[in-house]
């Protein structure tokens, strides 16, 4: 299924941390955080300003970013967790 966010909404994939042994003790998986770290699938077109202007985004597909742990709408695409949120909810775009 194909999804175009609409305005200056942005979808991303959550991207699931390595997991990390210590010892023997095993974390289950409704014991871990939501990853705050995320790639971006799918922008809008840009926000509409008061007077019609179309502004651009900042981010682009492809971008890793950082997100609060509880932000924007989820949704289920295709048996894949994915997450629809505002541009001013994204925390910052992660470089390699």
């Amino acid at each position: 299924m194909k999804i175009q966010p609409l305005y200056d909404r942005v979808l991303l994939k959550r991207i699931e941390e390595q997991e990390v042994k210590r010892g023997n003790i095993i974390i289950p998986d409704t014991a871990k955080e939501k990853p705050q770290e995320a790639e971006v699938i799918e922008v809008g077109k840009g926000r509409v300003t008061d007077d019609g202007k179309t502004i651009p985004l900042t981010v682009k597909k492809g971008d890793r970013v950082l997100i609060g742990k509880y932000s924007g709408t989820e949704v289920n695409i295709d048996g894949v967790e994915h997450v629809i949120v505002r541009e001013d909810e994204i925390l910052a775009i992660l470089s390699k």
